[in-house]
């Protein structure tokens, strides 16, 4: 028999989202998807069901992503190619939905929450993060972009940091995703599975004020936060990522000469410039869109992305063979032309 890929249940009037790929780090596959998505459809309009706990099995973390390997099986032939335009399709789809659920959704980001991990929880009303969470929006890192709506989330981030995370892919801790607008509260590993147990024990069928009640209860639970390293960061990053065009920000964080820019500098130099340059161009255009427009923009991204070479040297270096050696087609900033940049948003 086929493993549960996402395994639900209700109790008490919740109802359980949990991601069942542990060895996979829950990497999203297309059935997981429509599974997500038709559950919450039905628990949308139940009113038996009051509100829902979304989670990820597995000592590593909630989501690593998307199942990266089935979508680069795209470049074979035009029905896997038609196939991973569906699989965007509806986790988009999916995503939204979980915006504007009707009921709280408490979203536990435990230990490793990126991509499409990412676009799974920053919706959700109640976002908890713990010392073992690893967020990131790690796109960059294969010659993609960052999608499921970050160019839209991203430009909701303290002055630049959304910029900065884009752009360079870098993972942060849960603190430092609370103060990048991604997170809401932090409960230690120590108190989760005391706070998830009270959670479900309470009977929450007859209770009035669902959202006073689960706050009371979180509130119970939260710890107090550390340093942001991110806020410690934010002048410079402010200061570097606020210019129109890559070749300014590289040209910033070169002046500056400090640890941080010479480290976000050797980051930068890391992606594919094609990546960098359409990034830049989506952030800047998602500032002035609603969340649905920047799906919808994140479609038009993917499809394109998944014609070009880069994206699939950008896999073929990190997830299949490993060897971290990209050969990529545009090799510098100055190979990427504008009217290239601008074809990608066609």
């Amino acid at each position: 028999m086929e493993q549960d890929v996402v395994l639900f249940s209700e109790k008490n009037g919740v109802g359980t989202i949990e991601l069942n790929r542990p060895k996979a780090i829950n990497s999203i596959s297309q059935r997981m998807i429509e599974l997500i998505y038709q559950q919450l459809k039905s628990w949308k309009n139940d009113s038996s069901i009051k509100f829902i706990i979304f989670s990820g099995n597995g000592p590593k973390g909630f989501c690593a992503g998307g199942d990266i390997k089935t979508l680069y099986q795209a470049k074979e032939s035009e029905s896997k190619y038609q196939q991973a335009i569906r699989f965007f399709q509806l986790e988009y789809k999916t995503d939204a939905l979980i915006y504007h659920y009707p009921k709280p959704i408490i979203a536990i980001l435990d230990g490793v929450t990126m991509g499409g991990g990412v676009g799974l929880t920053y919706g959700a009303s109640h976002r908890i993060v713990t010392e073992r969470t690893k967020w990131a929006m790690p796109e960059m890192n294969i010659g993609f972009f960052p999608d499921v709506g970050a160019s839209y989330f991203f430009n909701q981030a303290p002055g630049k940091i959304g910029y900065y995370l884009a752009l360079s892919a870098s993972v942060i801790s849960g603190t430092d995703a609370i103060y990048a607008n991604a997170a809401d509260h932090y409960i230690t590993t120590d108190n989760l599975d005391t706070f998830i147990q009270e959670i479900m024990e309470k009977d929450w069928t007859t209770e009035k004020d669902i959202n006073h009640s689960i706050d009371n209860i979180v509130q119970k639970f939260t710890s107090s936060l550390g340093q942001s390293n991110l806020e410690n960061h934010r002048s410079a990053i402010d200061k570097y990522f606020s210019h129109s065009t890559l070749e300014q920000i590289f040209a910033s964080l070169e002046s500056a000469n400090s640890d941080f820019s010479n480290k976000t500098k050797q980051l930068l130099l890391t992606k594919s410039p094609i990546s960098l340059k359409v990034t830049l161009e989506q952030l800047r255009r998602g500032k002035e869109k609603s969340l649905e427009d920047c799906f919808n923009m994140d479609l038009i991204l993917a499809k394109n992305f998944l014609k070009s070479n880069d994206f699939y040297e950008g896999v073929r270096s990190i997830v299949i063979d490993k060897d971290k050696k990209p050969n990529y087609q545009y090799k510098k900033l100055d190979d990427v032309k504008s009217d290239l940049v601008d074809s990608y948003f066609n």
